[in-house]
């Protein structure tokens, strides 16, 4: 038991530090086009990042990969597709979020006091709680990162996905955040990587190669007509052998 626990000591440390190091990486990237406000809530959500991150554990079978934060998830807790209910039923997580330098009138950051349900968190850790126990079981056997941190808004308030920025600043993220998800699998050492969605399996197998399995499963976001016909059924049979 000691040594399982100071493994998993070990691997929080090491995402610790992957994480800050990322966190100040793609800070120093500009962003113009239709990007008016970044969020970085590896900055503001910092303490209850690093709460997350303390969940991890050696040796998991699965990494599931996300694309970037959304608006009423990682972008208000700092936990990957961390809708705020789930983050405080499921994983126990909850904690004061510090506000971002600049802010969108239209996208404010409430920490744990936001209201807004975030249908891709709520879908993706729902199924989750569905099939484990608890979250340490579910830590057991897998953890969850996204390939970029950072929220992207425009003007009117509208999201902005990381595909649809200007071709330098992608070029930009790809070299850094490729960069951290190989340090991320290297502390993990999962024996899969599942994509969620289209983006992120690219992304990871751009970054790893061929030197891991990479898998895909449907992306829960209510913006996928697939995912609102019963996101939950597709992705378990997508998932047969993994969770």
């Amino acid at each position: 038991m000691a040594s399982t626990h100071l493994r998993s000591r070990s691997v929080t440390r090491s995402l610790v530090l992957a994480s800050r190091a990322l966190c100040r990486a793609v800070d120093a990237v500009e962003f113009r086009g239709e990007v008016r406000v970044v969020y970085n809530p590896l900055v503001y959500a910092r303490k209850t990042h690093e709460m997350y991150l303390a969940l991890a554990r050696p040796n998991v079978h699965a990494l599931f990969l996300g694309m970037n934060p959304g608006p009423f998830g990682m972008a208000q807790t700092g936990v990957p597709f961390g809708e705020v209910a789930a983050v405080r039923e499921f994983l126990r997580i909850d904690g004061v979020v510090k506000q971002p330098k600049i802010a969108h009138a239209k996208r404010p950051i409430e920490g744990f006091a936001c209201s807004r349900s975030e249908v891709s968190g709520r879908r993706f850790w729902g199924l989750m709680q569905e099939e484990f126990p608890d979250a340490n079981a579910f830590f057991r056997r897998a953890f969850v990162w996204n390939w970029c941190p950072l929220a992207f808004v425009s003007a009117s308030g509208a999201n902005i996905t990381p595909d649809k920025l200007l071709a330098g600043e992608r070029a930009a993220l790809e070299s850094i955040c490729d960069r951290s998800l190989a340090r991320i699998v290297k502390a993990l050492q999962p024996k899969v990587i599942v994509g969620v969605g289209g983006f992120a399996t690219l992304a990871a197998r751009r970054a790893l190669g061929e030197s891991i399995d990479v898998r895909t499963v449907l992306h829960p976001s209510p913006a996928s007509p697939a995912a609102n016909r019963g996101w939950s059924a597709v992705a378990r049979k997508q998932l047969v052998g993994i969770l």
